[in-house]
């Protein structure tokens, strides 16, 4: 038995080409669009990275604000009240909205005044953006004052 073996002519074969260039081209397109949304996520990251490290930086000054708050010269004979709770001004630290608190705990120990303080500051993002980027940062002190002062080192206990 004999067969013929026909070959296809170009004409015959001009479908299958068109469908593997539309196949491809679809490819191409959602390749195409899986890489844009995967640079667009890596840029939101980046820059709410960035945000977030601003936010540390403003809440760490609001700590140290605070901290100056509660002796600034040096002078104070007793243990400083804590100040009430405030709102550093927007001018201060740009773009972050910072609240810093303080709470105070006193107690005697060997004739001796002390007073622990826990200084709070809450740096949020205040730009226009969906997510909202807030730091908190915390430090605590121990002041204290003996009763009877010494001249030569006030703030020896």
């Amino acid at each position: 038995m004999k067969h013929r073996i026909h070959s296809q002519s170009p004409r015959h074969q001009r479908g299958v080409s068109i469908i593997t260039a539309i196949f491809m081209l679809v490819l191409f397109a959602a390749l195409a669009a899986l890489m844009a949304s995967l640079v667009n996520t890596a840029n939101v990251t980046s820059a709410q990275d960035i945000q977030g490290a601003r936010a540390y930086q403003a809440a760490q000054a609001g700590v140290e604000w605070g901290l100056f708050q509660l002796d600034p010269d040096g002078t104070e004979t007793a243990n400083p009240a804590c100040f009430s709770s405030t709102v550093l001004p927007a001018a201060a630290i740009p773009e972050f909205t910072v609240v810093v608190s303080c709470g105070k705990s006193d107690y005697n120990e060997a004739g001796r005044s002390i007073s622990i303080y826990l200084i709070t500051a809450t740096a949020s993002s205040i730009a226009a953006s969906p997510v909202t980027i807030e730091r908190q940062v915390s430090a605590s002190i121990e002041k204290c004052r003996p009763e009877v002062q010494n001249a030569a080192a006030p703030y020896d206990c």
